[in-house]
């Protein structure tokens, strides 16, 4: 399972990567194999708000249906729109082509709060 040690982790199995005050969001190796081969994504929050473990879209898999949250607060900015037609990218490639959504996030120093290489790799051991 691969598992960067550059980006932070959520226990809802999300990685983000921060970049000034915006951060990119995608599911982790881990998640992406429990789901199973994903067919779709939303996320209709585009320029919302939203708080830190608010919904921000859906991921859906041949088997289930699943709610993504925000890791922190902000402004949803962007949607990876490539997912639509590619969303089986979220399963080769999910810290690259697969990335969900970026946000402005209100706080910065939030992000660090988030779980570490090393705390995610103990969560799914």
């Amino acid at each position: 399972m691969n598992i960067p040690q550059d980006l932070r982790y959520t226990k809802e199995h999300e990685w983000v990567r921060l970049e000034g005050d915006v951060i990119t969001i995608g599911i982790t190796d881990y998640a992406q194999g429990e789901l199973g081969d994903i067919v779709f994504i939303e996320v209709d929050t585009i320029g919302d708000s939203v708080g830190a473990d608010e919904v921000f879209g859906t991921i859906e898999a041949v088997k289930t249906v699943s709610d993504m949250f925000a890791p922190v607060a902000g402004e949803v900015l962007e949607f990876n729109e490539n997912l639509e037609d590619e969303p089986e990218s979220v399963n080769s490639d999910p810290y690259g082509a697969g990335w969900i959504m970026k946000m402005r996030v209100d706080n910065p120093a939030d992000v660090e709060a988030l779980l570490d290489h090393a705390a995610y790799a103990e969560l799914v051991a």
